[in-house]
């Protein structure tokens, strides 16, 4: 921050989704103590640092020892001996520019902790916790507690007497639009679609035509009558509700009141679950905690490692806390396992609690989202191994190594295997970041025989800087895989790591081939798109790898552990595209802001991308023009129609500009037909006062009435629509436009716009599925509707030019496309042709003009539908389909991921062990369970999973490759399945054909699909159908070996 008030939204964008400009100014007033600069402190310090508060200082009067470099990863093998606040110092001032960092190496005292608003305590004693927390609760300073003891964790906030939540949840308000109001006591409100209110929510009305009365109310505060209607009071008196309107909910702020720690420590209704089925063990690890205290008071030290009299007498402490709180179950085992590692300092866990922790600290500088009321304990001691035989205490002792904090909770043999580890991460951005931060702390693939191998196609932007904490300001444009790699090597000098920036798709298999995978123990997945993710799912299903998945927005998060065998797989499910917005509501009946945007980025990708692309294949493709007719009649006029007038000059019919004069004009006309003349036309097929067959107004519910633009060159948003639809279309041209918009307006005076007339022939398709029926029933139609619109306008003195941007209105389809062709085939066409310079749209570039059009575009066509405009930043993140982030979600996530990956290393082999969670940081909710079994079907009554397959080595070292009828006969003999039909992927392969049955199989595939199976593809996968259950929906497939 530059200053209050002043946000940098380049380095913020992502987070400014989450939190919103009004909370991030309130934390850059925040100054923030974090106490202790182990591996749990660290981790809040980076979290808090890179949220934007105004200031951060790291105290701890402590020297780096060997056992901390587990989990602190700004901390190096020479600063053992070193202070650890001062050694981190440098690393975490960079990681945001305007936070001031600063270090404090004496103990902590009333007088320092006085002097800011938020203090963090961790790696501290009961005594300090009682005591200082004490002194800000009565001075008003919010009061955080975290540690983390090997596999268990604890948080504590206590906010003061009073503490103001402006939001509880970050949510948009909810809204709904309105299909009608009754006059009545208590009036009735039934709507469109579904509202999502709660009972008693408070809204307000919004361009409600009638019941004026709505208008002029405060908050109302409603009762839910049903899923379509509520009640909003007596509306008896109300004039007449006619049509249209929205109502909205007013999010309230709320007031809570917090206990100071001594009084909390009594109070277990203050404790919030997590996991399902240990509501008994976090109550006892409430006692466990404080018990742990009172050991270290006595014996100065914290319990041995898996010392059997140290644990017994942390049992009987925990006892007799017991006798005062009268826990009705202890869970004496989960006592004894913190014993056991209660010295042991993991990565993942302090990820996770320090994630959490720093949501925390935001919320007490915003007053945004609902703080913890008042504990939260976690614990993950089902990663702990099963076996009744443990190894010996030896094998846990600290041996002076970076993983001693790891070794103390697992032993020195787990630490090997998790060193000959070989994984593939996909994606280094901000999960993928955070994970590789994880395995160098872990020593994940460390060793001489393991490896990390990370690909990742993008490159690192601004924006990145805010969550992805291994890049730097001079890292922007390069390769996010190469410098997150490099960037673990600093944290841990003996990683074995190697960066692609490859895509993982099926372009990628030759590097990503059967070899690759079969050499891989796990995959862990950090990607932002569900195609890549189920893409990358099934990969590790065909070749029996585990996956580690993980998500975030904003501040939710999930995460899910795939096991061979074990566990469904993240996919294929159905793709978020189900959602997709109607083409009719956005052609000509949007009702949401989000409807205009799309709308907007359509626009853009058809003039601006679409078409310059088309033309440019045109010019270099010769086929190009039969392909195009191919695709059907009306396509091919759309595209090729496009064609053409992009190469004809304006002054011969086209729209190809020759100056800047001829785009600035082009743009103002542009204006005049999306703003004006269409909604003319659209009003002329729908008059206002129109009824529909059952008697209720057309123009209603989500059918918003518009209304035509006239074009005011004094008016921004006009201009800036203007000023960037120009600049936009002379790019594509390489004509340089300016952004002068005194002498745009100069050129806006000579521009003459006609007089326009709606049409009685135009036909505009109420839904999607009319539309798809007359498209199917077009070849039939003597022609198509494409819009009719002249321009004349002169530049100069010259006389007045007259320019023709459309098709005819209903001229045969077949002559039309015929003179097309012939237009199109003339060779001076191509000769005096120049290619085009399509655009790629980019949200954050805001030189380029591309957010300028949509916001422009997008708020105009709003307008004319009497939808609340939206502003720059929210339009960016609906129309570039921004995810929300913040890095205290991220680095949750990637601690749980890595929490499973403990257990995959192990190899527990029951569900029960594992788990898949859900978070919402916002309000504090985590949800903890365990994954569910593959879903089994049946083959001829034999119980089959997706994990399952019939593996066949059609070649194998000199012998010679099956052919089709081995390979139905070792089916047959060991299976007892006879195949009947054979598929490779859409390809028939074999449906009973006896010629076929001496081939070899990858001859029959070569033969069938007529293309040569590549040499880097070592498996086929075949799909047989049986004569024993021809019927059957599933079948496991054939995994067929080219070894």
């Amino acid at each position: 921050m530059s200053g209050v008030g002043e946000i940098d939204e380049g380095f913020y964008s992502r987070q400014l989704y989450v939190l919103g400009h009004d909370a991030m100014q309130r934390m850059a007033t925040a100054n923030v103590l974090i106490a202790g600069m182990r591996g749990l402190g660290v981790e809040v310090a980076k979290n808090v640092i890179l949220s934007g508060v105004k200031s951060v200082t790291v105290q701890d009067e402590g020297d780096t020892e060997w056992t901390d470099l587990s989990s602190q990863f700004f901390l190096k093998e020479s600063n053992i001996g070193q202070n650890r606040a001062e050694c981190s110092l440098k690393q975490l001032s960079a990681l945001n520019p305007h936070v001031h960092v600063s270090p404090h190496t004496e103990p902590l005292d009333e007088e320092l902790l006085l002097k800011f608003q938020v203090v963090v305590l961790t790696d501290s004693s009961l005594d300090a916790q009682k005591r200082f927390g004490k002194l800000c609760h009565s001075h008003g300073v919010k009061f955080i507690v975290a540690d983390t003891k090997g596999l268990c964790g604890q948080l504590f906030c206590d906010f003061g007497e009073e503490f103001e939540v402006l939001d509880q949840n970050g949510a948009m308000p909810e809204s709904a639009m309105i299909q009608s109001i009754s006059k009545n006591n208590p009036g009735v409100v039934c709507t469109d679609e579904k509202h999502m209110f709660a009972a008693g929510t408070k809204v307000y009305f919004s361009d409600v035509q009638g019941m004026t009365e709505l208008h002029s109310i405060g908050p109302v505060e409603i009762t839910v009558q049903g899923p379509y209607s509520f009640g909003i009071g007596d509306t008896s008196a109300f004039s007449e509700y006619e049509r249209g309107g929205v109502v909205t909910e007013i999010k309230q702020p709320c007031m809570l009141r917090f206990k100071p720690l001594s009084e909390a420590l009594l109070d277990f209704e203050l404790l919030n679950m997590n996991d399902y089925g240990k509501e008994a063990r976090h109550k006892t690890l409430h006692l466990a905690f404080q018990a742990l205290h009172s050991f270290v008071k006595k014996e100065q030290r914290l319990p041995h490692t898996r010392c059997q009299s140290d644990a017994d007498v942390l049992v009987a402490m925990v006892r007799e806390l017991n006798a005062v709180a009268q826990l009705e179950q202890l869970d004496e085992a989960a006592v004894r396992n913190l014993s056991y590692t209660a010295r042991g300092d993991l990565a993942p866990l302090n990820a996770f609690i320090g994630g959490l922790a720093a949501q925390e600290v935001i919320k007490a500088c915003s007053g945004k989202f609902t703080p913890l009321q008042q504990w939260l304990y976690f614990d993950a001691l089902e990663c702990l191994p099963q076996e009744e035989s443990q190894p010996a205490v030896s094998f846990f002792s600290t041996k002076g190594t970076r993983y001693d904090g790891q070794i103390a909770v697992f032993g020195s043999a787990y630490q090997e295997k998790l060193e000959r580890q070989k994984y593939f991460l996909v994606g280094a951005g901000a999960i993928g970041s955070e994970l590789l931060k994880n395995f160098a702390l872990m020593g994940l693939g460390a060793g001489e025989k393991g490896q990390i191998t990370v690909t990742d196609m993008d490159f690192i932007e601004r924006s990145n800087l805010n969550r992805q904490f291994l890049f730097r300001s001079e890292d922007i444009g390069k390769p996010k895989s190469d410098v997150a790699a490099k960037a673990v090597r600093e944290i841990n000098p003996r990683m074995r790591i190697t960066a692609h920036q490859n895509r993982l798709d099926a372009d990628s298999e030759e590097v990503y081939g059967y070899d690759f995978f079969m050499g891989l123990n796990g995959v862990a997945a950090a990607l932002d798109n569900w195609e890549a993710r189920v893409y990358l799912d099934g990969r590790c299903v065909q070749h029996q790898k585990p996956l580690l998945e993980g998500g975030t927005q904003g501040s939710a998060g999930n995460t899910q552990v795939v096991l061979p065998h074990l566990t469904k797989s993240y996919g294929p499910a159905e793709s978020s595209s189900n959602g997709a917005i109607p083409l009719c509501t956005l052609k000509n009946f949007p009702h949401r802001i989000e409807h205009t945007l799309q709308w907007a980025r359509d626009q853009f990708e058809g003039l601006f991308k679409q078409t310059p692309e088309n033309v440019n294949l045109f010019l270099s493709d010769s086929s190009f023009v039969e392909q195009t007719l191919g695709h059907g009649d009306a396509e091919a006029l759309e595209v090729l129609g496009g064609v053409w007038c992009s190469l004809e000059d304006m002054g011969t019919g086209g729209k190809r500009p020759t100056n800047w004069e001829d785009c600035v004009s082009w743009a103002r006309c542009r204006w005049e037909t999306l703003y004006n003349n269409d909604i003319k036309q659209l009003l002329h097929c729908f008059p206002p006062k129109q009824m529909t067959s059952t008697g209720l107004p057309f123009w209603s519910g989500s059918k918003r009435q518009p209304h035509p633009l006239t074009f005011d060159p004094s008016n921004k948003t006009h201009m800036e629509y203007v000023v960037a639809a120009a600049n936009l279309y002379g790019h594509i041209y390489g004509i340089q436009g300016t952004r002068d918009r005194a002498s745009i307006r100069t050129i806006l005076e000579a521009v003459q716009i006609p007089s326009f007339t709606p049409s009685s022939s135009v036909k505009i398709h109420l839904t999607d599925t009319e539309m798809q029926e007359s498209k199917e029933n077009e070849s039939d139609d003597a022609g198509e509707l494409l819009p009719l619109t002249f321009f004349s306008f002169h530049t100069s003195p010259t006389p007045r030019t007259t320019f023709i941007f459309y098709l005819c209105l209903f001229a045969p389809e077949k002559a039309r496309l015929d003179e097309l062709k012939r237009k199109l085939a003339s060779p001076s066409l191509k000769s005096s042709a120049a290619r085009m310079n399509p655009i790629d749209f980019e949200k954050d570039d805001d030189s380029n003009f591309h957010m300028d059009y949509i916001v422009a575009a997008s708020n105009l066509r709003a307008e004319n539908y009497d939808i609340p405009p939206e502003d720059r930043l929210q339009s960016k993140r609906i129309a570039g389909r921004i995810i929300p982030a913040i890095a205290t979600t991220t680095a949750a996530v990637a601690g749980l991921m890595c929490l499973e990956l403990y257990k995959v290393v192990l190899g527990h082999q029951d569900t029960k062990f594992y788990r898949s969670a859900f978070i919402n940081l916002a309000i504090q909710r985590i949800v903890m369970c365990q994954p569910n079994q593959p879903r089994k079907f049946k083959v001829t009554g034999e119980p089959y999973t997706l994990w399952d397959g019939f593996l066949v080595e059609g070649r194998g070292g000199d012998q010679p490759e099956m052919t089709l009828g081995d390979l139905l006969e070792y089916i047959k003999v060991k299976y007892s399945l006879t195949i009947c039909g054979l598929f490779y992927g859409k390809a028939l392969l074999y449906s009973g054909q006896e010629e076929k049955l001496q081939l070899r199989v990858s001859d029959l595939v070569r033969m069938v699909t007529k293309a040569d199976v590549p040499p880097h593809v070592k498996m086929l996968e075949l799909v047989p159908s049986f004569a024993e259950d021809e019927d059957c929906e599933e079948v496991p497939p054939i995994r067929y070996l080219l070894l």
